[in-house]
């Protein structure tokens, strides 16, 4: 079924109009439709004509084969967003509300001070693995289709330790907010591919990520799973929902075993349990 609600305005010649409220696009040059509820942090699929341009708020892309693409909310994303399809002269314009969301702030203690505030020596080694994560959120893989998937949970046994998009403090300094949502478990515990993907990062001992994997899951959407303890996939390897991919660990900023979970979309971050079917 298809959710949310959206204004929308059909050009087919570029000309401007008045966005208009509408429950669906019928009057509109070309369709559109989307599955899932905009809101802050999180994603909808949309549908349109195979291989459409596709201008999401600031960000260009192609609708697949399907007329499938994605469209990321950032955290703190406008409350209304304009999705412009176009398909050589014929444009049309789609006015998205996208629902709030309220954050915590939470606080971390007993940190690594190297990992909070690193010495010169680090640096280099911090470029290094910058420009690894770079390149693994530039993926964009034409095969993958895991974004059109019900994610499941990547542990077995989910007990949350720390919310997605919380505002952090870290041994007691103000930092950027958490992108990510910590799972505790026991060191060794596997940690499981939610969705199918090609596996674009596999780095064993990532300054502040400690063992990272990264899965493109296709149409940029690319998540994340950080600390682990040993990696069990290697890069362009092809995982399927359920397959290992790592251990959960302590690796890089850490105070203890858990599994930071984190998902990106062309720049923009993401809540990646909001694709759990249950959540």
């Amino acid at each position: 079924m298809f959710g949310g609600l959206f204004g929308l305005t059909g050009l087919s010649s570029g000309c401007d109009r008045a966005l208009a409220r509408s429950p669906e696009s019928q009057h509109s040059p070309l369709p559109f439709s989307f599955n899932g509820t905009p809101q802050q942090s999180g994603l909808v699929i949309g549908t349109t004509l195979p291989g459409a341009q596709i201008d999401a708020s600031g960000i260009t892309t192609n609708a697949d084969s399907d007329g499938r693409f994605v469209m990321g909310f950032d955290r703190d994303a406008p409350l209304q967003a304009m999705i412009t399809i176009s398909m050589g002269t014929t444009i049309a314009r789609f006015g998205l509300e996208v629902a709030p969301r309220a954050y915590k702030v939470t606080s971390v203690s007993g940190l690594p001070s190297a990992t909070i505030d690193p010495p010169a020596e680090a640096l280099a080694r911090i470029e290094a693995d910058a420009a690894l994560k770079r390149a693994a959120f530039d993926s964009n893989n034409q095969i993958a289709r895991g974004f059109e998937e019900a994610f499941r949970w990547p542990l077995d046994d989910v007990r949350i330790t720390s919310p997605w998009g919380a505002t952090r403090m870290l041994n007691g300094k103000s930092q950027r907010p958490h992108f990510g949502i910590d799972l505790g478990a026991p060191r060794g515990t596997p940690i499981y591919a939610p969705a199918s993907g090609f596996v674009v990062l596999a780095e064993p001992d990532m300054h502040f990520e400690g063992g990272m994997v990264a899965i493109d899951h296709g149409q940029g959407l690319i998540t994340t799973y950080l600390h682990q303890s040993a990696l069990a996939v290697e890069v362009g390897q092809r995982v399927t929902p359920g397959a290992l991919i790592g251990y959960v660990g302590s690796k890089g900023r850490a105070t203890g075993p858990h599994l930071c979970w984190r998902m990106r979309w062309r720049g923009r971050n993401l809540d990646p349990s909001l694709r759990v079917k249950s959540a």
